[in-house]
C-alpha cells in the first residue's frame, strides 16, 4: 500500500478551477485504480503551515544548544512542533501530487511555505563533502496546474517559475520521477475553454492509471 499526499494550494474548488477539476479527476481515477492506497488530502488554505520566522529560528537554536522542547516558549513549541509534523508526514509518504493555480508566473505563497516546512536537512536531503544529496530516492511526484496562457513552450516558457521551482526542489530531494500536467490557453482562447478543460481532465485520468 502506498500513501499519496494530495497537496492543494488553491482557494477555489473543482467547480471554479481548471487546476482543481483536472486534479479531482486524477485523484478519483487513481483511487479507483489503486483502492489499496491511502490518499491524504492537504489543503494548504485550511492547514496550519507556519512560516519560518524569528520564533522558529529561536526554537531551533535552543534545541541545537541542548535545551529540551519543554524549554521553548509556547509560540516556539507550536511552530517548531508543527513544522516537525509536516516534515515527518512528507518523508513518510510515497507519492506527492501538487495542485496549484498559475499566479504571477508561479504559484501561491502557501506552497512555498509548505516546501520550506518539509525541506529539512537530514530528512529530505543531507549535506556531504561532495555537496547535498537527496534522501527521497524512492518517491514520485506530479504537479497539476492550469494556466490561462501558453507557458509550456515558446518565449513565454522562460517566464514560468512555479513548475521549474518544484522540479528543482524535487531533484534536490532526490525524487527520481517528477511530472507536470498543464491545462493551458483557456483565458487566451475563451472560445476553446470547454474543450481545453475536457482535454485536461482526460489527460489527468490517463496519467492517473500509470502514476
Amino acid at each position: 500500500m502506498a500513501q499519496v499526499l494530495y497537496i492543494t494550494a488553491h482557494p477555489h474548488d473543482e467547480t471554479q478551477s481548471f487546476s482543481m477539476a483536472a486534479a479531482q479527476a486524477f485523484i478519483e481515477t487513481y483511487q479507483q485504480e489503486n483502492p489499496q492506497d491511502e490518499i491524504v488530502p492537504i489543503d494548504l488554505y485550511k492547514e496550519n503551515i507556519p512560516y519560518i520566522d524569528a520564533d522558529v529560528f529561536q526554537g531551533w537554536g535552543k534545541l541545537q544548544s541542548g535545551k529540551g522542547f519543554e524549554e521553548l516558549s509556547k509560540e516556539e513549541q507550536a511552530k517548531v512542533g508543527r513544522l516537525s509534523e509536516l516534515s515527518e508526514q512528507f518523508i513518510q509518504a510515497d507519492k506527492y501530487v501538487f495542485v496549484t493555480p498559475f499566479w504571477n508566473f508561479s504559484f501561491p505563497p502557501l506552497m512555498k511555505a509548505y516546501i520550506d516546512s518539509v525541506a529539512v536537512a537530514g530528512k529530505a536531503f543531507k549535506y556531504t563533502e561532495e555537496g547535498p544529496i537527496g534522501l527521497l530516492t524512492d518517491k514520485k511526484a506530479l504537479h497539476i496546474q492550469a494556466r490561462g496562457g501558453i507557458y509550456s513552450e515558446g518565449p513565454a516558457a522562460e517566464l514560468e517559475m512555479g513548475h521549474r521551482y518544484l522540479s528543482i526542489i524535487m531533484d534536490f530531494f532526490g525524487v527520481p520521477s517528477f511530472e507536470g500536467l498543464f491545462i493551458e490557453g483557456h483565458a487566451a482562447m475563451p472560445e476553446k475553454a470547454d474543450d481545453i478543460k475536457a482535454d485536461g481532465i482526460s489527460r489527468a485520468k490517463e496519467l492517473a492509471r500509470t502514476f
